[in-house]
């Protein structure tokens, strides 16, 4: 299983970590290097997700026509000239084209590494498997938080640096994953009502798991900043301790073999809506723990979420685990936009909270029991 598993836990810190989120550790010093607005700013973030969901919207047919490691293959292409191109920006444009290429490497990895766990892993262990690459993110979090804090004015250098890495990664995965036949099937997006019947509840789940989470991706560092009067060196630690409790949430695959998706799926949305609402607590020792909590949670639920859409598309997987996380990046996109609006009328505690309360609809949402 590591022969896999490993190769595909770097190619989704690659893309996610570095190629998508980094992105805004490095925006207050990339805003003053090309002299971005806060305008500017907002549309080349947006500019991710919009690459995210073409990416996921096209994953399903590109497997299918290219197959697994084809794909895993554009993946980290994408992620390397996406970086190199940040790296070289020398104006808005060519920076906003830069964060598209990038992004688009989110959409096509995680649903080729569906594919791959059904095709390449035992049945015993590919929950496990799908998890833990999935854990990738963790793994990415933590070596993009130390850089960002030692070469935070060199923006330049350090996504070179992200861009001879992923280049690495991406070899090794050409090598180690296999190459096989793609496999024909009559189940697509095109046929949006047999897709609905079969997975409404999954959609449901996925975008108020995603509106619910924004808040904490985009506005925690700040809240913490602004509200409770933070060093930058303190947020980043804070970014760091999330993402090596994320590793933690490699153990969905585990957990849900032994308690069911819907047991696993409402313990980590009771935790992740704790951590949401705990940063509003004024106390530094709180916030860690709402990092802590909300790394590992976060991870959890994406895992419970590719688990649950490989067993109800068992024959394409990637359809599946696509369907998912294109609700949950809609969710987010939706979520980041209303969470900036609530904060500027309102107040960060008041966003916070109310995030915290739309994910406990998400309780609401029951999972059918689905076996190997």
């Amino acid at each position: 299983m590591r022969n896999i598993v490993c190769p595909g836990i770097a190619m989704i810190g690659v893309s996610y970590a570095f190629a998508r989120f980094s992105f805004g550790l490095f925006l207050p010093e990339i805003s003053n290097t090309l002299g971005l607005t806060e305008a500017s700013s907002g549309f080349i973030g947006s500019v991710a997700y919009v690459a995210y969901c073409i990416a996921l919207l096209t994953s399903s047919l590109l497997i299918q026509k290219s197959g697994q490691n084809i794909t895993i293959r554009l993946a980290g292409i994408s992620a390397v000239l996406g970086m190199v191109g940040i790296a070289l920006s020398p104006n808005t444009i060519v920076l906003a084209g830069s964060v598209f290429l990038a992004g688009l490497s989110t959409g096509w990895a995680s649903p080729a590494f569906g594919n791959v766990a059904a095709n390449e892993l035992n049945k015993q262990d590919r929950d496990r498997g799908n998890t833990w690459i999935n854990t990738g993110t963790s793994f990415g979090i933590i070596l993009s938080g130390p850089i960002a804090l030692v070469f935070t004015e060199y923006w330049r250098l350090s996504y070179t640096l992200f861009a001879i890495i992923a280049l690495a990664v991406l070899i090794w995965n050409a090598k180690a994953i296999p190459m096989r036949k793609p496999k024909t099937t009559s189940f697509s997006f095109r046929k949006p009502m047999k897709l609905w019947n079969k997975s409404d509840r999954l959609i449901l789940a996925s975008f108020l798991i995603g509106i619910s989470s924004s808040i904490y991706w985009a506005f925690s560092r700040s809240f913490l900043a602004l509200e409770h009067n933070v060093s930058y060196t303190v947020s980043i630690w804070f970014w760091m301790i999330m993402g090596v409790s994320g590793i933690v949430g490699g153990s969905a695959g585990g957990f849900i073999q032994r308690v069911g998706i819907q047991c696993a799926y409402r313990i980590g949305v009771s935790l992740m809506i704790t951590s949401v609402a705990l940063l509003t607590v004024p106390h530094l020792s709180f916030s860690f723990l709402s990092a802590i909590l909300f790394g590992i949670t976060y991870i959890f639920l994406t895992g419970v979420f590719i688990v649950w859409g490989t067993r109800l598309f068992p024959k394409n997987p990637s359809i599946g685990i696509s369907l998912s996380f294109l609700l949950l990046g809609l969710g987010q996109f939706v979520g980041t936009s209303v969470a900036g609006s609530v904060i500027e009328f309102s107040s960060y505690t008041a966003a916070f909270l109310l995030f915290s309360f739309i994910g406990l609809i998400g309780l609401l949402v029951r999972v059918k029991q689905l076996h190997v």
